[in-house]
């Protein structure tokens, strides 16, 4: 018994003869006749009933007709299951997001699949850049966007980068800071809360660079959190001084340094090596490329 007899079979039974269901499967009459006559020898009943030019079911036929239609639409859609997960249509994505790479891309992926991948399952975690990365070690995760310099190399982790963003000190508007005409000293901005989230310890040693000793994030952030957007509230509303991604905060104003402030973060796709991914994960590294830009 093959799945192209059960499609014999239902074609001839909804076309009503073996001379249009020949016609309708591009074979001809007496092909489809040795192929429901080789079934129904294997089977050891008659399906159908010859009277004259006209086909009726057997009573067993009745009840094989049944199980070969779901059958039959089990396999079709199988078929179509996997043509879906193949272009990214179906199954699951599960992302891990840190904070910068959270605060620009969550919302615009989440809008990307509502709006044009209804059927994958999303789920977006956040977090530090060790616990995401135990997630997708226990495959918790599918991949993770996040800082790539707060990443330590491992031959289990591969990691494609996919943009560099400028780091920057911003207030509100109207910051007593930009009273001060000209580029801004680091010393004066110590005199204010200074907001981050975790910051790798690349970007640590640029600002020890530039500004001294007394610039290391853990001497001069006073206000730290993972989410950014709960600093950048903050910071709207306070006199506090964020340090963090320019995009993350457009509505806040940039502070001109002196030496001017060159950190930046590169963010990355992490996935496991090895370890195939779900097919809708493209639609993630695309969006990525096209939102995490200055």
């Amino acid at each position: 018994m093959t799945l192209v007899q059960l499609r014999h079979v239902i074609a001839l039974v909804e076309a009503g003869s073996f001379s249009r269901a020949a016609e309708g499967l591009f074979l001809t009459q007496p092909a489809l006749s040795r192929s429901v006559r080789a079934l129904e020898d294997e089977l050891g009943q008659a399906l159908f009933d010859r009277v004259g030019r006209r086909i009726e079911l057997t009573l067993f036929g009745g009840e094989f007709l049944q199980r070969a239609r779901q059958i039959v639409f089990e396999v079709d859609d199988i078929a179509a299951s996997s043509v879906r997960l193949r272009e990214g249509r179906a199954g699951r994505l599960r992302v891990g997001m840190g904070s910068g790479p959270g605060a620009m891309l969550m919302t615009p992926l989440l809008l990307e699949m509502a709006r044009h991948h209804p059927e994958v399952h999303v789920a977006v975690s956040r977090g530090s850049t060790d616990r995401l990365v135990q997630a997708l070690r226990e495959r918790q995760l599918d991949a993770l966007v996040i800082d790539a310099r707060s990443l330590s190399p491992s031959s289990d982790l591969h990691l494609v980068t996919l943009s560099e963003m400028r780091g920057v000190f911003m207030v509100r508007k109207r910051h007593p800071l930009l009273r001060t005409r000209g580029p801004l000293r680091f010393e004066a901005l110590r005199k204010f809360p200074i907001a981050s989230t975790p910051l790798s310890d690349e970007v640590a040693r640029v600002l020890v660079e530039l500004y001294g000793p007394a610039a290391h994030p853990e001497q001069c952030v006073t206000l730290r959190c993972e989410e950014i957007a709960s600093l950048v509230d903050v910071v709207r509303d306070s006199d506090a001084v964020l340090l963090a991604i320019r995009a993350s905060a457009p509505d806040l104003v940039e502070l001109p340094m002196k030496p001017t402030m060159t950190g930046k973060a590169r963010f990355g796709l992490v996935t496991l090596a090895g370890r195939a991914s779900p097919a809708s994960l493209s639609i993630l590294r695309d969006l990525a490329q096209r939102v995490l830009h200055d």
